[in-house]
């Protein structure tokens, strides 16, 4: 239970921990009284500005992530209370050591330096997320988290998360689902096609979704997530069109399993594969405990679930993972006219197809689905889980 208590405190820096200087009230953080008028004179200027910058803090919407919450702490604290004054905290306390650090970064910086700093951080980060709510409406999209657009034939559904290696969150996941569903349904789409925005393909799940986990309700949420992976990946399993992935970039975890359910895979030459499971004592999803070994024989399978060896594209297309690779400077100008060409075939032809080639299996992936997320429930409350992932997150610090 003492290791469960630990990873949960870990869980919280993902969104609560590391962001304790969100909203905090700065009595709360205010110094000894006898530094009280030194600090009033040098924050009385900037007083108004810093109490503005608080409540847009506040207004966000968007976990600005792990990195961006440890500034505006560290600055949040530089403002309010000076340097650093107490000790680093102790190491099983990651969460604190992390806030510790970020603090003791800023050395000397005044209270006024830090403030200025504060505010120009976190208006900037407000600043940023409405003018993307901004375009968002002016363009008409219907999803938070991605670019999704259909002409001709050919829907493209864009991760577009490109601030946050488009790591998937869990409503990214509900929109994920939707999205192809959409695409399933709709009469006008012959090809549908998943591609990134930026230099990641995906980078697997977002941290923000272990947020909010305490030993009390971990296994309710390990249940939950299980039931939403069933559900996302069952969403590839069914789907009755071509489904085509353009991977622009790196690609971990999920994003890299659930490609054994795809029906061509296409990469640039710079992207890489990689699907950690062990590293964190968990164990495979998207089907891949069956796809892999299917595609690329058991002892190639077991390098990359088991052993977690991160491959390249060429890697991947010898193992037969990726259909075919491009130069990263001409991917987008060599794939996308093939893609159109794909899309002006019979979509009837293509659906029916490819039901010849996948019905066959469809019960089967299923159970396959069903198995691999009953194991990770199990996995995801489990003592050697729970110590992989405290381990992991101590070596980075």
């Amino acid at each position: 239970m003492a290791s469960l208590r630990c990873a949960t405190r870990l869980a919280s820096v993902y969104k609560r921990g590391i962001g304790a200087g969100f909203g905090v009230a700065s009595h709360q953080l205010a110094p000894a009284w006898g530094a009280a008028a030194t600090q009033v004179r040098l924050m009385s200027a900037l007083s108004p500005e810093f109490e503005s910058a608080k409540a847009r803090l506040g207004t966000l919407s968007e976990d600005p992530g792990n990195e961006a919450k440890l500034k505006i702490y560290a600055l949040f604290k530089q403002a309010t209370v000076g340097a650093v004054n107490t000790k680093r905290p102790g190491m099983m306390d990651f969460v604190g050591r992390a806030k510790w650090d970020a603090w003791n970064s800023l050395g000397n910086m005044s209270q006024e330096e830090a403030q200025k700093n504060y505010i120009n951080f976190v208006n900037s980060l407000a600043g940023a997320e409405e003018e993307q709510a901004k375009a968002q409406a002016e363009s008409g999209q219907k999803y938070k988290n991605l670019l999704v657009t259909c002409e001709n034939g050919l829907r493209t559904i864009t991760l577009n998360r490109p601030a946050k290696m488009n790591a998937i969150t869990v409503e990214m996941y509900e929109e994920w689902i939707a999205a192809l569903k959409e695409a399933a349904e709709d009469p006008a789409t012959v090809i549908t096609v998943t591609t990134g925005a930026g230099n990641y393909y995906c980078s697997g799940n977002d941290l923000s979704n272990f947020a909010n986990i305490s030993p009390e309700n971990m296994h309710e949420h390990s249940k939950n997530a299980g039931v939403l992976l069933n559900r996302f990946v069952s969403a590839f399993i069914d789907f009755p069109k071509p489904l085509i992935a353009v991977i622009n970039g790196h690609a971990i975890g999920v994003s890299v399993t659930v490609l054994g359910l795809y029906d061509a895979v296409y990469a640039t030459d710079k992207a890489t594969f990689n699907t950690p499971f062990s590293n964190l004592g968990q164990s495979p999803e998207g089907c891949s405990s069956y796809t892999f070994p299917k595609i690329m024989g058991p002892g190639k399978a077991n390098e990359l679930l088991l052993f977690n060896k991160k491959i390249t594209a060429h890697q991947a297309c010898d193992l037969g993972l990726v259909t075919e690779v491009f130069p990263d400077a001409s991917l987008q100008q060599e794939i996308w006219p093939r893609l159109q060409a794909y899309a002006k075939l019979p979509v009837k032809s293509l659906v029916y197809s490819k039901a010849l080639t996948r019905d066959i299996e469809k019960d089967l992936l299923h159970k396959v689905n069903d198995m691999e997320c009953d194991r990770l429930v199990e996995r995801w409350t489990s003592d050697d889980c729970i110590k992989a992932i405290m381990n992991f997150f101590s070596r980075k610090k």
